[in-house]
């Protein structure tokens, strides 16, 4: 049975490897024995992260927006490894507003700035379809393959803008249509892609990751912990397991799937 979930002498790329989960997603895919690229923007972060992880794992430095920075990767990786088995496509940009005290007004959609829509599309959508695009090719060409789009609760269903309240009930920004939009176009694709590839041995399916528990304050915590069914929000540590087995021969009659594990959250 542990042979079902083995990754031995696989080849797994990882982008946004240098993200809270996309460092859990490489220790994962590594220790189930893959040669891991660990791929971000920064490219000495990358390489210095990259000596952490078991095996003969690397880093490279890649803006998954430029197709040139992704045909090098794809050069890099078959100079070295000769083939390419995995490919998680986790870097997405969430929301970032420079001033905080603007993030209530700027945040809400009737003022939602139009850059950081197409910047979060650009990312979101356009950088996977880029990788799979580059990368992807390859493993169809050799007949064998598994993608892993990374998703979102808020890709399924719409943000619950009252957990961005304070104590005193005021909102003190919300949730934008950038992220669910793009997390909900990283499922459709997925479904798109699996069954264009499906003739050619390439999985496709989405992760769908619920909240991570990432210094938010207490009370942001507590008000997330009971809205899901589970009672607390995710370790960086809970979405392991199900990389591995959407990466490994124990998915292999799985395609065009979304894989939810988010404690229950879309569960009502």
């Amino acid at each position: 049975m542990s042979d079902l979930f083995s990754l031995k002498n696989k080849t797994a790329i990882v982008t946004g490897a240098l993200g809270l989960i996309g460092k859990n997603h490489c220790f994962a895919l590594a220790e189930a024995g893959a040669n891991v690229v660990a791929c971000d923007l920064n490219e000495g972060g990358c390489e210095e992260f990259a000596k952490n992880l078991p095996g003969d794992s690397v880093g490279v430095g890649v803006d998954i927006t430029d197709s040139d920075s992704l045909k090098n990767l794809r050069d890099i990786v078959l100079n070295k490894f000769g083939k390419i088995d995995v490919l998680v496509n986790n870097a997405a940009i969430n929301d970032m507003f420079e001033n905080p005290l603007a993030a209530l007004e700027q945040s809400m959609f009737e003022n939602y700035p139009l850059e950081m829509w197409k910047k979060s599309l650009e990312v979101n959508v356009t950088g996977m379809f880029l990788c799979s695009q580059i990368i992807g090719t390859e493993m169809a060409k050799k007949n064998y393959g598994s993608i892993i789009n990374v998703a979102s609760t808020y890709g399924m269903v719409a943000p619950d803008q009252s957990l961005y309240q304070n104590e005193k009930a005021e909102q003190t920004f919300y949730k934008s249509p950038a992220y669910p939009a793009t997390k909900g176009a990283v499922i459709s694709f997925t479904k798109f892609l699996a069954a264009y590839w499906g003739n050619k041995g390439v999985r496709v399916n989405t992760l769908t990751p619920g909240g991570v528990e990432n210094s938010q304050n207490e009370f942001f915590i507590k008000n997330y912990s009971k809205r899901t069914p589970l009672g607390r929000m995710a370790a960086p540590t809970d979405y392991k397991g199900a990389v591995v087995f959407l990466a490994s021969d124990a998915s292999s009659y799985m395609t065009g799937a979304n894989l939810v594990v988010d404690g229950g959250w879309t569960a009502w």
